[in-house]
């Protein structure tokens, strides 16, 4: 009978120690496909080629110009608000405009692409590019900084990139600085983004040329300047953008530009501070500062002291635009120049 008793006992505790380790098991794969479940997809890691693509579109604006679209494009659900608000408010202009863009509760860069209505609308159109443009910035600065002074070499080179009466182009070492000539008044070129570097660059997929920014020649042409005074005594004005070529980011106010999106799966991102410090938007408009380049090989500031603004609190969508990013990734794969019929949205 104690056999029997004993024989029991051990079944029991055999039974016990079973239970156990198949609930430990249980636990163990449930947490960690949990766990894979909460980790963000990997950043897709695009190649110069590509790159260059995703920035043949900008890479012969002014240094500034280009900070703050680099610096928008993180914020590709606020691009679509911002150019539908503008379109509902054609009718103001200059300082009028300025005003009612400040009450808006935009990114700084987003806001200050309201002095290029036509650069918004294009961002605004080409919605697919926008957001993979700015999560290559995001996921890869000095890759992003490089295809653009690789592409300005290119344009230089075939001579379609020269100082003239509407921009200044110069070079410091081998980077390639372009600002306007006249300080107040800022020239968007307009070219074939897709022809103007010399060997063709494959178009984007769904391209869609917007008039006043695309121009179908094999070099630059300009037309109407936009004059930024009216913008100049707000934060996030002109003159407070600039691209630190050698620290390879976006610069404002004489800081590395910090994006606060979460359009990407970011709970906001900078790229890196080199001895700069991150920067919060809320600090903006105080610091003052002249008319010197102060930065390494980067465009100098213009700003002015005593800013108005104090909106800048960048709100984040959840990734609500997240499957814009995705596509054309595999634009390298064949076809050639044309894209240049795509229809609109």
């Amino acid at each position: 009978m104690n056999v029997m008793k004993l024989s029991k006992q051990v079944f029991v505790v055999l039974l016990c120690c079973l239970l156990v380790g198949f609930t430990a098991q249980a636990d163990a794969y449930g947490t960690a496909g949990q766990s894979n479940e909460q980790q963000p997809a990997p950043a897709v890691k695009h190649s110069p080629q590509e790159l260059q693509q995703l920035v043949a579109p900008i890479a012969l604006y002014p240094d500034a110009l280009v900070a703050q679209i680099l610096a928008a494009a993180t914020y590709p659900t606020q691009i679509v608000e911002a150019d539908r608000w503008m379109q509902r408010h054609s009718k103001l202009k200059g300082e009028e405009l300025a005003k009612e863009v400040d009450k808006q509760d935009w990114d700084p860069s987003v806001k200050a692409l309201a002095q290029f209505p036509s650069v918004l609308e294009n961002m605004d159109k080409n919605l697919s590019w926008t957001s993979s443009l700015g999560e290559a910035y995001a996921n890869q600065p000095d890759d992003v900084t490089n295809a653009v002074q690789t592409l300005r070499s290119q344009a230089e080179k075939t001579g379609h990139l020269n100082s003239n009466e509407q921009e200044k182009v110069t070079t410091q070492g081998s980077t390639i600085i372009i600002e306007p000539a006249n300080p107040e008044m800022v020239y968007v070129p307009a070219y074939d983004p897709w022809l103007v570097y010399g060997a063709p660059i494959i178009a984007y997929p769904g391209w869609y040329p917007v008039p006043g920014i695309f121009w179908g020649g094999v070099g630059l042409s300009f037309g109407l300047g936009f004059g930024v005074g009216f913008f100049g005594g707000f934060g996030w004005g002109w003159g407070h953008w600039g691209y630190d070529w050698h620290g390879r980011r976006a610069f404002y106010d004489h800081h590395a530009y910090v994006s606060h999106s979460h359009e990407f799966g970011h709970e906001g991102f900078h790229h890196g501070d080199s001895g700069h410090g991150s920067f919060g938007h809320a600090n903006v408009g105080h610091s003052n500062f002249g008319h010197s380049n102060a930065f390494h090989g980067g465009s100098g500031f213009h700003g002015r002291s005593g800013t108005h603004s104090g909106a800048f609190s960048g709100f984040g969508h959840g990734g609500s635009v997240r499957g814009f990013s995705s596509r054309g990734r595999s634009s390298f794969g064949g076809g050639g120049h044309g894209g240049h019929g795509g229809g609109r949205r």
